[in-house]
C-alpha cells in the first residue's frame, strides 16, 4: 500500500461524482489528535487505527477511576491503559463518639458531624484517594498501637476498593468492545496481584507481554528506581535493567512495540520533581530529574514505537528519544481530576495525540 496516496478519513465514507465525503468520529478534538479512527486508501481499503486512553497514578481516587471508565466510550477508545499507582496513601479514621456523633481529621482539618452526614464524609475521603474506616476510640487505639494490624487493615481496604473497580469496569465496558489493561506501580503492595488477576475481562499487564491490537506488542513494568520513601516495588537501577531485558526478549517486532514502564526515562522532561531537603521537604523553586537511567538506556537501545510512563505527577508532557515517542499524562488525583492522553496509533507510527483533563 502506498501511504503517500492514502486519504485520511472516517469509516463512514460516501462517494459522490468521484469525490469522498467523511463523517467525523470525534467532534471537538484537540488539534494534535487525528479526527479519525480510520484512513481510506486510493483503492478504498479501509484500515482501522487504534485509539488508546492512557492514565496513570490514580492513587485510590474513586472519582478519577470512575471518570476514566466513563471516558473510554466517550472518547471512542479501543484500548484503556491504567498504569499504577493504584493504591491510596492513607487510612482516615472516623471515630464514633459516645453521644452518637463522629469526628475525623484529614486535609489538615478536624470535622465533627452527625450520623446523617457519615456517608457524605466517607465520599469526600474516598474522592481524595484515602480509605475511611469507622471505629470507636478503643478500636483506634488498638490499631495505632499495632503496626501489623494497621498494615493489614490498610491492605484490606486497598484490595476492597480495587475489587469494586474491577467489577465496575466489567459492568461498564464488557459489551463495548474496549480492551482494558491495568498494572500496579511502585507504590502498590504485592497483595493486590490476586485482585488484578481475578478478572476474565480486565487484563493485568504487569510483568508480561500483551498485544493491545493486531500489530502492537506491549511490555509493562511496575517497578521504579529507588525513591526516598522505600516503596514496595522499587529496585536498584542495575536490577531494573535486568527486569527490562528479561521482558524485551519476548518482543517480536520492536519497531511497533510499546514500553509501558511506570517510571519515566531519566532527564527526559517527563521526570522533573521538586528537589528534596534532608528532611524530605520539597523545594518550591528547584526541579530535578528523578527518572530511571535504566529505562532511558533501554529506550535508546531498542527504540520502540512508544513509551508510556507516569510516577512523577508534576511532569506531564511528551518527548522524543530517537524515534520513540514518550508520554507522561501527569496526575491530579487528590483534586479528583482525571489526567490522561489520547493516542491514535497507525500500524507503524503515532498518528496523533491529545492530553485530556476532566
Amino acid at each position: 500500500m502506498d501511504r503517500r496516496n492514502a486519504v485520511v478519513g472516517f469509516l463512514e465514507v460516501e462517494e459522490q461524482e468521484g469525490r469522498y465525503r467523511y463523517r467525523s468520529s470525534l467532534e471537538g478534538a484537540a488539534s494534535r489528535i487525528t479526527p479519525s479512527l480510520y484512513f481510506l486508501t486510493k483503492d478504498k481499503e479501509v484500515i482501522k487505527m487504534t485509539r488508546i486512553l492512557f492514565v496513570t497514578d490514580v492513587h485510590g481516587s474513586e472519582y478519577v477511576f470512575r471518570k476514566f471508565i466513563n471516558a473510554l466510550p466517550i472518547y471512542k477508545a479501543d484500548v484503556g491503559i491504567l498504569l499504577g499507582d493504584l493504591s491510596g496513601k492513607l487510612l482516615v479514621p472516623i471515630v464514633k463518639n459516645p453521644d452518637g456523633t463522629y469526628i475525623s481529621t484529614f486535609f489538615g482539618g478536624t470535622y465533627k458531624f452527625k450520623e446523617k452526614d457519615l456517608e457524605d464524609m466517607k465520599k469526600r475521603i474516598s474522592i481524595a484517594g484515602y480509605y475511611p474506616i469507622c471505629v470507636s476510640k478503643e478500636e483506634l487505639d488498638k490499631i495505632e498501637s499495632n503496626p501489623e494490624l494497621k498494615d493489614r487493615i490498610f491492605v484490606e481496604n486497598i484490595k476492597k476498593r480495587l475489587e469494586s473497580w474491577i467489577k465496575l469496569a466489567e459492568e461498564r465496558l464488557r459489551d463495548k468492545n474496549i480492551k482494558l489493561f491495568i498494572s500496579a506501580g511502585n507504590d502498590d503492595p504485592w497483595e493486590i496481584e490476586d485482585v488484578l488477576n481475578s478478572s476474565d475481562f480486565v487484563i493485568n499487564a504487569g510483568m508480561k507481554k500483551v498485544y493491545i491490537d493486531e500489530y502492537h506488542e506491549m511490555i509493562t513494568i511496575p517497578y521504579s528506581n529507588p525513591t526516598p520513601w522505600n516503596t514496595p516495588r522499587e529496585v536498584p537501577e542495575e536490577k531494573l535493567e535486568e527486569i527490562i531485558e528479561s521482558l524485551v526478549k519476548d518482543i517480536k517486532d520492536m519497531e511497533r512495540a510499546i514500553f509501558n514502564f511506570h517510571v519515566p526515562p531519566y532527564d527526559s522532561g517527563l521526570d522533573l520533581a521538586p528537589k528534596l531537603s534532608r528532611d524530605l521537604t520539597p523545594s518550591v523553586s528547584e526541579m530535578i530529574p528523578v527518572g530511571s537511567k535504566a529505562v532511558r538506556k533501554a529506550i535508546e537501545k531498542y527504540q520502540p514505537l512508544m513509551g508510556l510512563h507516569g510516577h512523577i505527577h508534576e511532569s506531564k508532557g511528551v518527548c522524543n528519544i530517537g524515534r520513540t515517542v514518550c508520554f507522561n499524562p501527569g496526575s491530579e488525583y487528590g483534586e479528583g481530576i482525571l489526567k490522561g492522553v489520547l493516542i491514535d496509533l497507525e500500524k507503524d507510527r503515532v498518528k496523533g495525540y491529545s492530553f485530556v483533563s476532566g
